[in-house]
This record gives C-alpha cells, sequence and structure tokens, in this order.
C-alpha cells in the first residue's frame, strides 16, 4: 500500500506527535500535524484504484485460507482481472500519508510509521533498524504483508510498545522487517488499525492464527476506555491540525450526534472498516442504492463503482483531466453543482458541492491547472458486487469518524467544516 521511493507521490503529508494533549479516564488524544510535500508522480486515481484492487484480492486469500505470502506469488503471475495486483503503483492513497511516532522497546526506541486503517499488522524496519531490549520476546514466526504496491517479510515479536506516555501496551505482537518492497525509505513501517481478521494468513507456519492489534492490546489491558478510534481531519485549505483519539471520542469536535452504522455482511467489504448505504445527487437522482463499501483513510477520493460513477458524470456534466486522473467542470457547471447525499443507516449525510471540488490550492500538485475545478469522485475501476464503494480522505475531512471494534460499527458525525466553504 505504500508508495516507494522511487514513485514519490504524496501531496500532502500529516504526522503524528506522540505526546497525548489529554488523558482522561483511559481515553488519549493525539494531534495530527500536517505537512505539504512536493512531489513528481501526479495521478491520484490510479493510485486509489490500485488500493481497490488490494482489499479485493486481500478478501479473496482470506476466505480461500490462503496466506499472503502465497496470495503475494499467485498475483504475480496474473495480469488481468479484479485481483491482479500492480506492485509498480503505490497502494496507499497518493495525497496523504498520516504517521505516528511510537516507541517500542523499553528503554523505547522511536519508530516513525504509517497509521492504516485498511490493515492490521504493526512493524518496523523499513528505515530504523529494531533494536531489541529486556522486553524483546521472539517468537520464531515468520511474517508476510502485502499491500498491493509492495510487501514486507520478517520475523515476528513480542515487546512493549509506547504510543504515548500515557499509553504503553506491553506484549504486542511486532513485526521486524528483513525485506520490504515499496515504502518510502524514510518511514519505518506500519500501524494497523483495521479489523483483526485482516492478520490471519501473515504469520507462517500458523497461517491461520490472527495478531492482536494495538488497539484490542490496549483496551485489553484496560489502557483505553473503550476498543475503538476516533478520528478528526481538518480540510486541507485550513490551518487546524487533526486528531486520533484511541478509546474514545472527543465530543469537543462534533458538531451532531454521532451515529452508528453496522459493519455489512456483504463480502468483501465485511472484512474490512465496510458499511451500507445509499448515494444520491440532489433530492432525487439515485447514485447507489443498498450498496456496500469500505471506509478508508488510506484512500485520497470518493470512490465509486463503474455504473454509478458515470450516473454521477451524467448529472453532472464533468469530463475525465487525463493530467490528474481527476473529473473537472466548468466555473459555470459549479455554480449548478448539487449536493451529494450519503444515506448511512438512515441518517444523511450532505457532501456540499464545495466539499466535493478538490482543494484548488492543490491543484498543481496533482498536476492540474491552478484555476480549474476538480472534483473528488473518481472510478472505482471495479464491478465486482459487495465493494461498491470506497470512502475516503476527501469525505473524511468533512465528517468526525469512530472504529469502534467491540460492537463492529463505525460512527459518523458531522463537524464544523462539513460545511465550510474552504475549498
Amino acid at each position: 500500500m505504500f508508495p516507494s521511493a522511487a514513485l514519490l507521490t504524496t501531496l500532502l503529508i500529516w504526522s503524528v506527535t506522540a505526546k497525548p494533549l489529554v488523558v482522561s479516564d483511559r481515553i488519549v488524544k493525539l494531534t495530527l500535524q500536517r505537512h505539504i510535500n512536493v512531489t513528481r508522480a501526479r495521478n491520484l486515481l490510479r493510485h486509489d484504484q490500485t488500493r481497490a484492487r488490494y482489499f479485493y484480492g486481500r478478501a479473496q486469500a482470506l476466505v480461500a485460507g490462503v496466506s499472503a505470502l502465497e496470495n503475494d506469488s499467485a498475483s504475480t503471475k496474473r495480469s488481468a482481472g479484479p485481483t491482479a495486483i500492480d506492485f509498480d503503483q503505490p497502494i496507499v492513497n497518493s495525497a496523504t500519508i498520516y504517521t505516528a511516532t511510537i516507541g517500542v522497546g523499553n528503554p523505547p526506541t522511536d519508530y516513525n510509521l504509517i497509521i492504516d486503517t485498511g490493515s492490521s499488522n504493526t512493524w518496523i524496519g523499513n528505515n530504523k533498524a529494531y533494536i531489541p531490549t529486556k522486553t524483546t520476546v521472539q517468537t520464531y514466526e515468520w511474517v508476510h504483508v502485502t499491500y498491493g504496491s509492495g510487501f514486507f517479510s520478517g520475523h515476528e515479536y513480542l515487546d512493549w510498545v509506547t504510543l504515548t506516555d500515557g499509553l504503553i501496551i506491553t506484549n504486542q505482537s511486532i513485526g521486524v522487517a528483513w525485506k520490504t518492497n515499496g515504502f518510502f525509505d524514510n518511514y519505518d513501517g506500519i500501524l494497523g488499525i483495521g479489523p483483526v481478521e485482516l492478520t490471519r494468513g501473515t504469520l507462517l507456519p500458523l497461517k491461520n492464527k490472527t495478531v492482536p492489534t494495538v488497539t484490542d492490546n490496549a483496551f485489553s489491558l484496560h489502557n483505553i476506555k473503550e476498543n475503538q478510534v476516533g478520528i478528526y481531519f481538518a480540510p486541507a485549505a485550513t490551518e487546524e491540525d487533526g486528531e486520533l483519539t484511541w478509546g474514545g471520542v472527543d465530543t469537543e469536535k462534533l458538531a451532531s450526534p454521532l451515529n452508528f452504522a453496522p459493519i455489512t455482511t456483504k463480502h468483501p467489504s465485511s472484512l474490512f472498516w465496510g458499511i451500507d448505504q445509499d448515494i444520491t445527487y440532489g433530492q432525487s437522482t439515485i447514485i447507489l442504492s443498498s450498496a456496500a463499501g469500505v471506509v478508508d483513510t488510506g484512500t485520497t477520493l470518493v470512490l465509486l463503482a463503474p455504473d454509478a460513477f458515470h450516473r454521477y458524470v451524467n448529472a453532472t456534466g464533468a469530463v475525465f483531466d487525463i493530467p490528474t486522473g481527476l473529473l473537472v467542470i466548468t466555473e459555470k457547471q459549479f455554480l449548478s453543482l448539487k449536493p451529494l447525499f450519503f444515506n448511512i443507516n438512515g441518517v444523511s449525510y450532505e457532501l456540499t458541492p464545495n466539499a466535493q471540488v478538490w482543494p484548488r490550492s492543490l491543484n498543481t500538485f496533482a498536476g492540474g491547472k491552478p484555476d480549474s475545478i476538480y472534483l473528488i469522485v473518481g472510478n472505482l475501476g471495479l464491478s465486482t458486487g459487495g465493494l461498491d464503494f470506497i470512502i475516503g480522505y476527501t469525505f473524511l475531512e468533512r465528517f468526525y469518524t469512530v472504529y469502534d471494534t467491540t460492537n463492529k460499527r463505525i460512527g459518523f458525525a458531522r463537524t464544523r467544516f462539513t460545511n465550510a466553504t474552504s475549498n
């Protein structure tokens, strides 16, 4: 899921400071800090579509009982089809990366890890070497995780993980890489906060074993109040930082009640942070009905299955822009652009016309023209059923989301940025 040094495609990089703002009643809040990085490659859509193929292929492998290593070997032999993996393209989104500086060991060594809701293993060693300490326990298991654009292979250890001074997790499974492919050199690995089932098939020889996630262990050790993570982003054009909350919800960030939707039962979205929803353009144009898809911090755009995407294109009059891979509209079309409504478990969430626009301040970073109007809705590129959309960062920056492992549900609430006109 993560880009190689030769494919530096990141436009924005968010980093998470390891110092907590608040530690109260076993809830820990971390500040997300934003950084801009000017890079070479531009096509956001292609990178998001690669991530979508990873989701589909990973789910198929889990159902078939195929380990990650076996699935990688099979994928390299396929040249087409929805499960084909493109190892030349990063599967993490090319516009934003979220990193956390966490400590491993006692005394801890700090590592800069990418936060990912689309995978669940935590590992280090891509850049900085692992330093064993008195708390290190070797399990003698191999660990291998694929991300579509690449992979890491290494050994599993158990060790202390320090997320903040107030949140230390003992006996946490850590992958220590001896080989990686397709990752930025300046990041040390991944902090996975997806569903634990995604870890099945990543260990060898115990390929049917799951590995408790960092969030799971923090909850089981009573380090956090609830087995959940709350995520708050701010639009790219603002100056405000984002926030990640371990073990609960920061109610100060909410501008509406928090409403939850159960994890969908439709495969393959059911294996990820997946939900069911309807999408309507304006008051009457149905884009998707009773569809399942994934909520994902590692995707930039809002991706729709091809038939739904074409309905959106027809409704807006947008055209495809080859240099950026984004849809583009005229100023006149923008003035008549209607809201896009996401009906999730009986609650409607409005993506305003302004929220459907790619931040203009980042147009040139995406390979576009400074004054053009690009849209954040893209073609998923798959027609598989059970994965008809992916809700990415450009939606999530307008809403607060909660990933609740215990109750198998995702929460949504409006924020003060839901109706912002910052683009």
